[in-house]
């Protein structure tokens, strides 16, 4: 062993960026602690940033290029990897035109900065126009809230938690996410702190979520109906008087006000299963405290409504004067400014940007939903993707009627994949480019620290060099973009993209990669101020409360009463793991050792009507297929709701320990035929199930 010695910095696995201190000797991790410095986590750290170096060390991980003959991967070098992928790509192009390639974009890749600045190289040296991304899962409808409302898709309003005196929470669960589009580590530390002033958390979700648990507050709520209780909320500001607006140019308060006409109280509560009175009174208190922040996520995203769900949880935040203002939903000013970086203040933006070419459904920020991805690679025609480019993804497995897009895969010309696993969607490649992970990258979060709930700014050199000499992840995606292109131009290092970024960012003159270095621990910028004003991209440069894109949906919701469904008379939701993220940390032994979590959690009522035992076997069944899994009684489901983990499954690949909990896929479940279609995000959640005894 040599030397013990310090390496500070963020973990990259979610959005939380906990702040992290790895001992090793220059080899080897020999120990990976909280940061109690570091001015965003304080302290927090969770289980799966102690297997970030669990990620490195993987028996089962590709660390050499593999090209599929005659149906068996074989190792090859790195020249010919790069000259095969471009030639088939290329030929597949010539055959079928630019968008017969299609590019899927995982999870991952939001965390890597240098990937980030690369990708999009790569898709113009392509020239397609078929780009998907995890983020089409699970958050485009809040995007799609801040371009029709805001003017600008990254301008996301984050829960000032530090101040607030009253968070409401539908659907989100950020005592396990530690904040999702809010970076919030630690999140049960700054409930205890929201409590200890005085304030309120109160929690609706049809599961009593480990948040709902600490808040003390809670209701359950039918899924796909969190939209009536917002918009509810909204009619009972106007009804009782307490409308203040924000204090920011602000136009549709009137049509606003129209338009929740028909959502009552009575009706949220037919609709929900919250009680009328319940209704009201958090519409009084929620208006009437100091300072308040509803917060909605998953659940009010992944379903049938999620449009509606986003504009209204913005619209009631803004319409009680908690938007732009401290204790409410506010904006980062971060050190690297996307949106500034992306702007296109006085230029008229057309939303959606086009239509698919099968269903019609929308595009955004460049990007299809990944709920059409299977029928664009099934349906002949002009546009059909006839080759895959994956970079860190696994739809598989993350994406809805995973088992659609996997048959889908086995009929493509070519497909490339640049991961770390061959895996439940790799392992139908022609050619898997081994990846870098965490410990072997160079950490700047761009997109998270645009989230987060205190400013702050870190950078960390990579510890430990890619195995064999490869490539950095960036290197390989910037190399196969100039191949396609046929161009031999230098590559601009991160170090260099950071360098010419950070002066353009709100603290220029403070944040620089030697101060970032030299600090020891991230930088805080300090909390969130108001500054959304000066930063509308709208064409008129106001805060447009009232859309018509969601007016003209509202006929969509009152028309939505659930009936019962002889057939599937269960509604599904997800569920998330602390010891798991997505599909790809569940090959460390650490983080899937002892009982197998992928359960299937029920009512007891529920369970008793159908015959179901705790620890039994139950066959779950929907319209797109069936899993059999463990069965978990729980009176924290609401009755007639059942909840299953998301992002497992593995079983096709050569994983061996994610394989070896035998844990099904949700996916094999969700419908890709049910998504919002405000923007095409996949309704994951309020998927209709039936439940017998395995």
């Amino acid at each position: 062993m040599g030397e013990v010695q310090e390496h500070r910095r963020g973990c990259n696995i979610c959005e939380a960026m906990c702040g992290l201190v790895i001992q090793h000797d220059g080899e080897n991790v020999l120990s990976i602690k909280p940061d109690p410095e570091d001015p965003l986590s304080r302290g927090h750290i969770c289980p799966k940033a102690v297997a970030l170096q669990d990620f490195r060390t993987d028996p089962d991980r590709i660390t050499k290029p593999l090209k599929k003959v005659d149906g068996a991967f074989v190792e090859i070098g790195w020249d010919e990897a790069y000259d095969y992928a471009a030639e088939r790509l290329r030929m597949v192009q010539e055959a079928h035109g630019k968008d017969g390639v299609g590019v899927y974009l995982g999870n991952p890749n939001a965390h890597k900065f240098a990937n980030l600045m690369n990708i999009p190289g790569l898709v113009r040296a392509l020239g397609t126009g078929n780009r998907y991304s995890s983020a089409t899962a699970d958050q485009i409808p809040h995007h799609v809230a801040s371009i029709h409302m805001l003017g600008h898709p990254m301008l996301i309003p984050v829960p000032d938690v530090e101040r607030t005196e009253f968070m409401l929470i539908l659907g989100g669960n950020p005592i396990v996410s530690n904040g999702s589009m809010m970076t919030a580590p630690g999140f049960g530390k700054r409930m205890d702190e929201i409590k200890a002033r005085g304030g309120r958390v109160v929690v609706i979700d049809p599961r009593r979520t480990e948040t709902a648990v600490k808040a003390g507050e809670h209701h359950f709520i039918r899924p796909e109906t969190d939209a009536f209780l917002l918009l509810a909320l909204i009619h009972e500001v106007f009804a009782q008087g307490l409308e203040r607006p924000a204090a920011l140019p602000v136009t549709g308060i009137e049509t606003l006000s129209e338009a929740v006409q028909p959502f009552t109280a009575a009706l949220a509560a037919q609709r929900t299963g919250i009680a009328e009175e319940v209704i009201k009174g958090l519409a009084r208190d929620f208006a009437s405290a100091p300072s308040a922040v509803c917060y909605a996520r998953m659940g009010a995203s992944t379903q049938s409504f999620g449009g509606l769900c986003q504009w209204a949880n913005n619209a009631l935040n803004i319409l009680t004067g908690n938007f732009d203002a401290p204790g409410g939903a506010m904006f980062t000013t971060p050190a690297l400014d996307y949106v500034g970086m992306t702007s296109r203040k006085g230029k008229v933006r057309s939303y959606p940007e086009r239509r698919s070419r099968v269903s019609g459904q929308p595009l955004y920020n460049g990007e299809y939903p990944v709920s059409v991805m299977a029928e664009e690679m099934e349906t002949p025609g002009a546009g059909q993707i006839k080759a895959l480019v994956t970079i860190a993804g696994n739809p598989v497995l993350t994406a809805p009627n995973g088992r659609r897009i996997e048959a889908a895969m086995e009929t493509l010309d070519f497909m490339l994949s640049i991961d770390i696993h061959v895996n439940d969607t790799t392992r139908h490649a022609d050619l898997i480019l081994p990846g870098t992970v965490a410990l072997e990258e160079i950490m700047y979060d761009m997109v998270f620290h645009s989230f987060a709930v205190r400013n702050t700014a870190g950078f960390a050199e990579a510890l430990f060099e890619p195995p064999h000499g490869n490539p950095q992840e960036w290197e390989i995606i910037a190399t196969l973009a100039a191949r396609i292109a046929g161009t031999n131009a230098p590559m601009p290092s991160p170090h260099q993209m950071l360098e010419g970024l950070l002066p353009r960012g709100f603290h220029g003159d403070q944040v620089t990669l030697t101060a970032m270095l030299e600090s020891g621990t991230a930088l805080d910028l300090g909390p969130l101020v108001p500054n959304l004003e000066a930063r509308l991209e709208t064409p008129d440069g106001k805060l447009h409360l009232a859309p018509q894109v969601y007016l003209d949906d509202l006929p969509r919701l009152l028309a939505f009463a659930p009936e019962e469904n002889r057939e599937f008379p269960l509604q599904m939701i997800g569920r998330r793991l602390v010891r798991s993220h997505n599909s790809w940390t569940q090959n460390s032994a650490r983080l899937v050792k002892g009982r197998n979590r992928v359960t299937v959690q029920v009512h007891p009522e529920d369970a008793a009507r159908i015959g179901l035992e705790e620890g039994g076997e139950a066959r779950v069944a929907s319209r797109v297929g069936s899993v059999t899994m463990p069965v978990e009684i729980s009176d924290e489901m609401a009755p007639g709701v059942v909840s299953i983990p998301q992002g497992w499954g593995q079983k096709n690949g050569k994983i061996r320990e994610a394989a070896g909990v035998g844990s099904v896929s949700i996916n094999d479940l969700t419908d890709d035929t049910r998504i919002d279609p405000l923007s095409g995000n996949a309704a994951f959640n309020g998927v209709p199930v039936a439940l017998t005894p395995a």
